[in-house]
């Protein structure tokens, strides 16, 4: 026996005519939806759509009560209830060309058994192009001017995150550039005297024995000794000095610092000089200070173009720009290197205390998106505490996610601002120091692209914004 098809249920044009929504159309128009469109029943309970769906039909309530919903941090929030006729959801921006794809943007609910009207979106959205031609332009140039002032603002939100992570990666490389810079002039001088001291010490006949001792007693010397006590070197300094002029070294001034420096004392130079002839002893001491100068200078090169080189592979590790978008990763070394991009917001008033969890799991992320959220983050808790109080981020390992907190001390947010935080464009700042899409773009990392949650809860003296991100797969 074949199955018997059942025709869907149909409403007359003079019943469309009593739902609000259409109680202004023609006759032929009523004709049209009456022929398109169909009523289906849902019992009490039944889900009509579910969010994130593709959005394929619009839902026009005929009778009985329905209820909205939308996913808030993976809990379904009832946001509206309502048994009054004609109420509509679903494809609700069928009519714009190309949000044919665009999933349903929250659930709707059967609270009793429901009537609904159903259209095909598509189908809908073309009639309603032909019908309303004028209000169609008005409605798409509205939707569509919003979201491209929407991603032109985003795009510029992200060009003045580049910018201020320029300005900080400029601002760290500036004192080991700067300090590279002056160690290599004074290593330019100090290769000078060296020279000159060695062909004194040729032109007064030092002999090779007596070189040789010189040579060694300077070997016993540690030009780059750490200064314990800067008032200890400089009476250091100012005994050697009344030592060497005692002696007619008319360089004194110049010879003494660097012994000092190097833990020098009058009876290491009353040894030196029981090896040594009168005339040797401004040209062996000058010898042995520039010596001393030159290795001392050649330990800071390295130790600047060091930290050059270490600041360097931070921004590297940072942008991620020589690795794959998606990694499986230690949530940690984010953190860290965004810390790093962020030293020059960092006041001598305003403390970081990482507090990591031990053996934080890994999480599969994309890691160079992950670092824009922790800076949001962590630059507006530094704006927040405004140059003097103390930033706690924390880590912690749960069951299905590693969850990461960015704790200030400032003066918190009000319930008010707490509720529009995520709205777009939304900022307490002043003109031109905010666009209000740091948190929008942040929330929209963590929820569309990492399917985690983001949650601010603030009160003056502590304010917790906490990030899940669901632990690797492997995991």
């Amino acid at each position: 026996m074949s199955e018997q098809t059942v025709e869907p249920v149909r409403l007359s044009p003079s019943e469309l005519r009593t739902l609000f929504l259409f109680e202004k159309l023609d006759d032929d128009q009523l004709a049209w939806l009456s022929d398109n469109g169909y009523c289906q029943t849902w019992s009490g309970g039944q889900s009509v759509y579910n969010e994130g769906d593709p959005a394929t039909c619009l839902f026009v309530l005929v009778s009985g009560t329905m209820s909205m919903h939308r996913r808030v941090e993976n809990t379904e929030v009832e946001t509206a209830r309502t048994n009054q006729r004609g109420v509509y959801s679903g494809a609700t921006q069928s009519f714009v060309k190309g949000m044919s794809e665009v999933p349903y943007w929250g659930s709707a609910r059967a609270v009793t058994d429901c009537d609904f009207w159903v259209i095909n979106a598509e189908d809908f959205g073309e009639k309603f192009r032909e019908w309303f031609p004028m209000a169609m332009h008005l409605l798409e140039g509205l939707t569509m001017g919003f979201r491209s002032s929407q991603a032109i603002i985003g795009q510029r939100e992200r060009l003045l995150s580049l910018g201020r992570l320029s300005a900080g990666l400029t601002h760290e490389l500036n004192n080991p550039a700067a300090a590279n810079a002056r160690a290599v002039d004074a290593l330019g001088d100090t290769c000078d005297m060296l020279l000159s001291s060695l062909t004194q010490l040729a032109e007064r006949a030092l002999s090779a024995e007596q070189f040789i001792a010189l040579d060694g007693m300077r070997r016993e010397l540690d030009a780059t000794a750490a200064v314990a006590d800067s008032l200890v070197t400089m009476d250091r300094e100012d005994a050697l000095t009344d030592w060497l002029e005692t002696r007619g070294i008319e360089g004194a001034w110049r010879i003494a610092p660097a012994l000092a420096a190097a833990e020098v004392d009058t009876d290491w130079c009353e040894r030196a000089a029981a090896s040594l002839e009168d005339g040797h002893l401004e040209p062996a001491f000058g010898w042995v200070a520039s010596a001393l100068s030159a290795r001392a200078l050649l330990a800071e090169i390295k130790d600047s173009t060091s930290r050059i080189s270490a600041l360097l592979n931070d921004f590297k590790s940072y942008s991620q720009l020589d690795r794959a978008d998606a990694q499986t990763i230690d949530v940690t070394n984010g953190l860290d290197d965004t810390l790093v991009m962020l030293k020059h917001k960092l006041t001598d008033g305003v403390t970081i205390r990482r507090e990591y969890g031990n053996d934080l799991p890994k999480i599969d992320a994309f890691p160079a998106e992950l670092n824009q959220v922790w800076t949001n983050l962590i630059a507006n808790a530094i704006d927040a505490v405004d140059g003097h109080g103390t930033i706690r981020i924390r880590t912690r390992a749960e069951t299905e996610f590693v969850v990461v907190e960015i704790v200030d001390d400032g003066p918190g947010m009000p319930p008010d601002v707490q509720a529009r935080a995520f709205e777009p464009f939304f900022t307490t700042k002043d003109v031109g120091k905010g666009t209000g899409l740091g948190l929008d773009i942040s929330r929209r990392i963590i929820a569309d692209r990492h399917h985690g949650q983001i949650i601010i809860s603030s009160e003056p003296g502590n304010t917790v914004i906490q990030v899940r991100v669901p632990r690797a797969a492997s995991d």
